[in-house]
């Protein structure tokens, strides 16, 4: 437990995570598990799967939901459970309701950002993600990292 002033942060183990806890070997593998935790909603639903050093999940994070078209991420948010889990490596994620996969400029700015500042911190951006209902496409395989 971590205090400071009356203030205290905990992290609690859930009993059983909803899937087993693999280890991701590149995009196909977190595609895999975000097509069964992350909803295909109508508004924008922002990830972060987090890692150990080995690559095995220790969770998946919901960053953010935003509208139809957009959401609000903030490093501050997509790390601080990525700390306080002790992840090495995260792969972010995040639906487009409007099907179609392409990344935006907003897309491409903010991965940009994350990858700094998990560089700073120590922990390494594998991949984003982008998912509709017809596909998927990995700024990885893109070049787009």
């Amino acid at each position: 437990m971590y205090t400071y002033e009356g203030y205290g942060v905990k992290v609690v183990r859930e009993p059983q995570l909803p899937f087993p806890k693999p280890a991701i070997d590149g995009p196909a593998g977190a595609v895999e598990i975000l097509r069964r935790q992350l909803p295909l909603e109508d508004r924008e639903v922002f990830v972060a799967v987090l890692m150990d050093a080995r690559n095995q999940v220790l969770g998946i994070n919901t960053v953010s939901i935003g509208s139809l078209s957009a959401s609000i991420v903030h490093p501050r948010e997509v790390f601080k459970a990525a700390i306080l889990m002790n992840a090495a490596n995260i792969i972010l994620a995040h639906n487009h309701p409007s099907g179609d996969p392409s990344p935006s400029k907003d897309d491409i700015e903010i991965t940009r950002r994350l990858i700094k500042a998990g560089e700073i911190l120590g922990i390494e951006v594998l991949d984003q993600l982008i998912l509709t209902p017809s596909g998927h496409i990995s700024f990885k395989d893109k070049g787009l990292l």
